[in-house]
């Protein structure tokens, strides 16, 4: 097996990236392409899914070029976003640019459906409606841009479009399906009720297959576009935190995962979905089993947004060896995250972010530490939606491109006080290669596939820190309530004014 090679591709909201491994999980070569979000208004949030086929080839052609041959790829799968969906006309042309996972236009039919079928909602798709959702996402459309929806023929969730693209095939699997809100949770396949909400048929929906079955074969064009071998098997993929989360080894209940990505989420596997309005539910990997999520919508984004409004000569590395010049609680300052409104626990696209208690004593060393510790507070805040319904855990992995600051990663420990378990390779784009193994027989199951999973380092709170985080995480949620008026105020004018 360890002369086998495995492709695992994952789309990311910022880049797509491509990681090839061995048979044995080992990881032998990866590349990464940037992608461009679009941002046309404040809270949308859109991509153009022809720089995505891009990113695949210009990555590719980085693999190949270190010395993967093609022809010892055995099998490929593709991972993405949830909720990010492509629309295509009868022709099979793209309507317009893919509306993102965290785009927040919705907000105004959200509120609107919620009050008149929000129960009804969740009771089908076995989530509460929000604007990160596919079905808001096509009530806007409806709205504001009929002419596109009245000539919908097909919706493709992001990883199942650019998966068609290398072998041509029309299908998606149940979490993704899960994602676009228009699946029955309860009986399964696609829900006519929630397509008719939608104003869409279930005929323009792709049929439903298992993540880790095979799909097709790259074809003569692809081969030709991206350098693949012709006939490569194409395994059909699943969402990216699905296949993060089994990648840093959340197989068995009892172990959670956190994640410092675009957005930073908290996971846990579940054997038995309790749906409800403040935790999301998705079809797991490993057969039996969901696992439960929240999140908030800005973290490594939110990270960035600062590098380039303050740091940009230093950098990610230069703002980091700032926060380490902080003590832990940065002086006071504390940083709500909420740039681009916010999920759970509080589900409100008009949040915005803050910064509290800034004073003369502060500089750059305080302000970089209190972005770590303000997205800290808002993984700590899902976590005790968790541990409110009895879902709690005390080891979790942690992935995602935040955990390349040792600082952060111990702050994450220090706050939420769990054991903190940093996978040696534990990204969508790992998981893709794993899932891709396993369909083809590389791997019998997913168990199988998961006794390659390996931890490299083990973080443990610091007791010492304990107080002054809990005090911290107390003011923190009483500026959020007091802000919470006024954001609201800020945005209505700020909509009014246009």
């Amino acid at each position: 097996m360890s002369d086998v090679l495995l492709l695992g591709v994952d789309l990311g909201a910022g880049s797509l990236k491509s990681t090839v491994t061995t048979g044995k999980g080992k990881v032998i070569a990866t590349s990464s392409a940037p992608v461009n979000t679009l941002t046309p208004k404040a809270g949308f949030s859109e991509q153009d899914p022809e720089d995505w086929w891009s990113a695949l080839v210009t990555s590719l052609q980085e693999i190949w070029a270190v010395g993967i041959e093609p022809a010892g790829i055995a099998a490929i799968s593709v991972t993405a976003g949830a909720h990010t969906h492509v629309l295509e006309d009868e022709s099979g042309h793209v309507l317009r640019p893919a509306i993102m996972w965290n785009d927040q236009r919705s907000g105004v039919q959200v509120a609107r459906v919620r009050s008149a079928s929000g129960d009804r909602i969740r009771d089908l798709s076995g989530n509460r409606i929000s604007p990160t959702w596919t079905l808001p996402q096509l009530l806007w459309l409806r709205e504001e841009e009929p002419d596109t929806h009245t000539r919908i023929r097909r919706i493709r969730p992001a990883k199942d479009w650019l998966r068609r693209r290398l072998d041509g095939s029309d299908a998606t699997d149940l979490t993704d399906a899960w994602g676009l809100m228009l699946a029955d949770a309860q009986e399964g396949g696609w829900s006519e009720e929630l397509s008719s909400m939608a104003g869409i048929s279930v005929d323009v929906l792709p049929p439903i297959t298992d993540s880790v079955a095979r799909t097709g074969a790259v074809t003569a064009s692809a081969a030709l576009q991206t350098g693949l071998r012709e006939g490569t098997p194409v395994i059909c993929g699943t969402s990216d935190t699905n296949a993060e989360t089994y990648a840093a080894g959340m197989t068995r209940p009892g172990i959670g995962a956190l994640k410092l990505a675009t957005a930073g989420t908290v996971s846990t596997i579940t054997a038995s979905p309790s749906f409800s309005d403040d935790v999301i539910h998705y079809p797991h990997l490993v057969k039996g089993y969901h696992y439960a999520i929240l999140g908030t919508n800005s973290c490594a984004s939110a990270h960035r947004w600062l590098r380039d409004a303050l740091f940009g000569e230093i950098g990610f590395d230069g703002m980091d060896k700032r926060a380490q010049q902080a003590p832990p609680g940065s002086d006071g300052l504390l940083f709500h995250p909420y740039l681009n409104g916010e999920r759970s626990p509080y589900w409100d696209p008009d949040l915005r972010a803050s910064f509290v208690g800034l004073g003369f004593q502060h500089g750059a060393p305080q302000i970089c530490r209190a972005l770590y510790e303000g997205v800290a507070f808002t993984l700590r805040d899902c976590l005790s939606v968790l541990h409110d319904r009895g879902m709690g855990f005390e080891t979790a992995r942690l992935v995602g491109g935040g955990t390349r600051s040792a600082l952060w990663r111990q702050i994450i420990a220090d706050v939420t006080g769990l054991v903190i378990e940093v996978p040696a390779e534990g990204d969508a784009s790992y998981g893709a290669a794993l899932i891709a193994g396993i369909g083809v027989g590389i791997f019998s199951d997913t168990d199988a596939a998961a006794r390659v999973i390996r931890v490299a380092e083990t973080l443990t709170p610091n007791n010492d820190t304990a107080g002054v985080y809990d005090e911290a995480f107390a003011r923190f949620r009483a500026a959020k309530e007091a802000l919470t008026p006024i954001n609201h105020d800020t945005v209505r004018a700020i909509r009014g004014a246009r």
